[in-house]
């Protein structure tokens, strides 16, 4: 297990660097899927990395979220459109979080803030 918190990061059109600038000024270590279609990936590459959390982007704000959910069993949220409502989703032990286009460095290092605080490390 990685000493820091481990994010990934899965956007329909392929962003998610500011998101992950915020992960990684909070202290966290962020893994921005590549791609067209990354949040269908989420699930996977969190579970092959290990991560804490995962980050989902699309248009409805859940698809790669419910995937994540519906293949590895992690507990999610999603459909989410603001930056308190993920805040909240991490504090209550959801490791899957589905937005929708939200691409900013707020997101990330108030998700990650609120992991830390509420989990450790």
């Amino acid at each position: 297990m990685s000493e820091k918190v481990k994010v990934v990061i899965g956007d329909r059109l392929g962003k998610g660097q500011n998101v992950a600038k915020g992960v990684e000024a909070a202290g966290g270590i962020a893994i921005v899927i590549p791609g067209i279609g990354a949040d269908m990936k989420l699930g996977d590459v969190m579970h092959e990395e290990q991560a804490d959390f995962g980050i989902s982007f699309c248009g409805s704000g859940g698809a790669g979220a419910v995937t994540a959910n519906t293949k590895y069993k992690y507990p999610m949220e999603f459909g989410l459109r603001s930056v308190d409502a993920g805040v909240t989703a991490i504090r209550s032990g959801k490791k899957v979080i589905g937005f929708g286009f939200m691409d900013t460095e707020e997101l990330g290092r108030r998700l990650t803030e609120a992991y830390i605080q509420t989990h450790g490390r």
